[in-house]
């Protein structure tokens, strides 16, 4: 069983923090399951692409820089994947760290599922269980459609997946700047085997919240948006059913405000 990886990671305006992002994947203790990171500069203007080129000569994994126009983070993903040169994909944000076992651990699950029966594996980005409406989840499952319609995981930096699956899908859409990661997983989902494990396998972000903080998550109402857009387009391809689909949009309106109303006092 060959297993190995290109790390993709798109860099915008993160001079700060994309070395950390960087010393995690090259801290991994299984680190020979990694052949190239892929780090691709959206049109940064601050001194992103300076600190990259200081990478390139102080860790071991060679580092491929890509340079593009700023265009977003999904058709950063994308242009990354098209240049990996290894059958896995493993993503990673500029302002998120692996843990050092987060490759070991997931390549151990890879193995014991088999190959050929797993196409994509998410982990947790915050703790070590799951909570969906009334169910809490606790170790390795596979996931289905309905899942993640009530809760938008898995978060992009802790999946790995094999690149032909990627490109079967078409990659993330570039004309939905919201929930795109969202759209792509439902996707992978419907399609192929997509497992998902309650260990936590990154620091967030450097320690913040998941949404209404900042960047494209902290959008609240376009994010609300991006979440309407993909169940109206699960149901207009018969994914789910009329009355699910009614669920979900009351659903998705009251999460919608209690976000809101969270994000106003903390």
């Amino acid at each position: 069983m060959c297993i190995m990886f290109s790390v993709v990671i798109p860099a915008y305006n993160c001079a700060d923090v994309i070395e950390d992002a960087i010393n995690s994947v090259c801290k991994q203790s299984v680190k020979e399951y990694i052949g190239e990171i892929i780090v691709i500069n959206d049109g940064s203007t601050d001194d992103t692409l300076n600190v990259l080129e200081q990478c390139k000569s102080k860790f071991e994994i060679p580092i491929v820089i890509l340079n593009q126009q700023n265009s977003g983070v999904s058709k950063a993903r994308n242009e990354g994947v098209k240049k990996a040169n290894y059958d896995w994909i493993a993503f990673l944000d500029s302002d998120d760290e692996w843990f050092d076992d987060k490759i070991e651990r997931q390549v151990d699950i890879i193995k014991k599922i088999g190959i050929d029966n797993i196409d994509a594996l998410g982990g947790s980005f915050m703790n070590d269980k799951l909570k969906i409406l009334f169910k809490t989840y606790i170790g390795l499952f596979k996931v289905n459609i309905k899942q993640i319609c009530f809760k938008n995981f898995p978060q992009p930096s802790t999946v790995v997946m094999k690149k032909s699956v990627f490109d079967e899908i078409g990659g993330f859409s570039i004309s939905q700047k919201y929930a795109e990661d969202g759209n792509f997983f439902l996707k992978v989902c419907d399609r192929y085997n997509l497992y998902y494990d309650t260990k936590q396998v990154l620091l967030f972000g450097h320690g913040k919240r998941g949404f209404g903080v900042e960047g494209l998550s902290g959008n609240l109402k376009e994010m609300h948006r991006g979440n309407m857009n993909n169940i109206a387009e699960l149901y207009s391809e018969k994914k789910i059913g009329y009355i699910f689909y009614s669920f979900l949009r009351l659903f998705y309106f009251a999460k919608y405000i209690r976000r809101i109303l969270i994000s106003k006092v903390s």
